[in-house]
């Protein structure tokens, strides 16, 4: 497992707007639905990575607690299915819903999403504020794979700041995981 590390997208640019395949509801689905007046996670990330895998207790928890204050999350799979197909879109709805996830898990086909957000790793995070302005990219806490127990220690200290300041001003450090897995 190589681990890759997200580049620190510029803050304060603006969320590229998507419509995508929601793998739970199979319908369409775009970022102006499923956005938030308070701040919105947009998290790329993948059944098979176990950078994901190891977050994902604790990413089903923290959403649960940050929707109850308005924040949205939206989780998008981007990789190759030809080579990778324990991430094919049905194999999707079967991870959410086993993982309890209580938010979208959309399929980016064309990886043109992944592109236009700049998501290198799995998983990649990003947090827009109120006007969809990037406020935080980084890391979900300072845990991997067999090193600790992940909390989100980190993007919960952004979302608190940004739901009461919509701003974030703490040092971000890079999300590592596995790279996506381009075409």
């Amino acid at each position: 497992m190589a681990a890759t590390e997200s580049q620190m997208v510029s803050l304060g640019t603006i969320a590229p707007d998507f419509n995508l395949l929601n793998t739970v509801t199979n319908s369409l689905t775009s970022l102006n639905e499923l956005k938030s007046d308070k701040a919105t996670v947009i998290l790329f990330i993948c059944n098979h990575c176990p950078f994901v895998i190891h977050i994902n207790k604790a990413l089903s928890l923290l959403a649960n607690k940050y929707q109850t204050k308005g924040v949205n999350f939206i989780a998008i799979s981007s990789n190759d299915i030809e080579k990778y197909p324990a991430d094919a879109p049905e194999l999707m709805t079967t991870f959410a819903l086993e993982n309890k996830y209580s938010f979208p898990y959309l399929y980016d086909e064309d990886q043109s999403v992944a592109k236009a957000y700049g998501a290198e790793c799995t998983p990649d995070i990003f947090v827009y504020d109120k006007d969809l302005k990037l406020a935080y990219r980084g890391r979900f806490d300072a845990t991997r794979p067999n090193m600790g127990t992940a909390t989100g220690e980190d993007l919960a200290k952004a979302l608190d700041s940004i739901i009461l300041t919509n701003s974030y001003t703490e040092p971000q450090l890079p999300s590592i995981g596995c790279g996506i897995k381009w075409k």
